[in-house]
């Protein structure tokens, strides 16, 4: 078995993307680059060969099922992007059956095979691959919130005048219009954030509507999003290839915990080598846990929608 070998089902723009930085990165020793348009993902790899020199060493391919024997990793990417005016929830009819064709196929091919699905609605997406096969739930996962999160901390930290990576700021819930910011239990190295300085309720709010409406202002300037959400994955691609044992803000089911079950959403929990390791419970505000369930109930009336 390659040691460190990845499969990105989806050769578009944020599965190229991902390559990349999995490239640039170095760190993998395969790329398998699958697509229903062969001649897209021939391309793709075309380039993405012609950067390695640049940077270590990595095989990229065109990617075939049997690549998927092989691979520690496997990331869903692949399906219709959102477009301008569209929500992620309206992408759940022509994005679900991707899951159903390609989860089984990677299962079927290698039982110990990670997932981390990508494509929107992510948190439906996700627990739609789970309910095919709930004994493997810790190996599925989404990536969630993880870009959102990455918005907010930004924009905290912008406001702030301190560098990103020392806020600690989560936003859970759905991938979508109806995620929760915790400020609650936002922080600024170990300082809750209202003692490491004041921000109005009416400035917090256009901080997070800004977070969360970034992904509409940037399809309205260039049809898509793909480098933030590809470095995201290479983080959680990182984490998952070297056991880093690292909490992330990712989506995988509740069961039962804040009185939420049947749907896939995201919360921080501990990632590493066998996929999802721990769930981290998180005491919130009773506001933030009535908008998660509200969140929760969205999801799953549009997953009910849908059969």
């Amino acid at each position: 078995m390659t040691k460190n070998k990845v499969t990105i089902i989806g050769a578009g723009m944020v599965g190229s993307t991902t390559a990349f930085g999995l490239i640039a990165s170095n760190l993998v020793e395969c790329i398998a680059l699958i697509d229903i348009n062969k001649k897209l993902a021939a391309s793709q790899v075309m380039d993405l060969d012609h950067s390695v020199p640049f940077w270590g060493y990595t095989d990229v391919r065109v990617g075939v099922e049997k690549d998927l024997k092989d691979s520690r990793l496997v990331i869903i990417t692949g399906g219709a992007a959102q477009k301008k005016g569209e929500t992620r929830l309206d992408l759940l009819k022509k994005n679900s059956e991707i899951v159903k064709e390609w989860v089984p196929r990677i299962f079927k091919n290698n039982p110990d095979a990670i997932i981390i699905m990508v494509t929107n609605p992510v948190d439906i997406l996700t627990n739609i691959a789970i309910k095919l096969y709930p004994k493997k739930k810790n190996q599925i996962f989404g990536s969630g919130t993880i870009l959102d999160t990455a918005r907010f901390r930004h924009l905290l930290g912008e406001r702030m005048k301190v560098n990103p990576k020392s806020v600690h700021a989560y936003i859970i819930g759905e991938h979508g219009d109806s995620e929760v910011p915790l400020w609650s239990t936002a922080t600024v190295g170990n300082t809750p954030l209202n003692k490491f300085e004041k921000i109005s309720d009416a400035e917090k709010n256009k901080i997070f509507e800004k977070a969360k409406n970034a992904a509409y202002a940037i399809i309205e300037g260039k049809q898509a999003t793909y480098y933030a959400i590809a470095a995201g994955i290479v983080k959680l691609a990182k984490t998952v290839l070297y056991d880093k044992r690292t909490v992330y803000a990712i989506s995988h089911p509740l069961d039962g915990r804040y009185g939420i079950k049947n749907v896939s959403l995201s919360l921080p929990a501990v990632i590493g080598a066998k996929g999802v390791l721990r769930k981290v419970d998180i005491d919130m505000s009773s506001q933030e846990k009535n908008q998660l369930k509200k969140s929760a109930r969205k999801l799953l009336a549009a997953e009910k929608a849908l059969s």
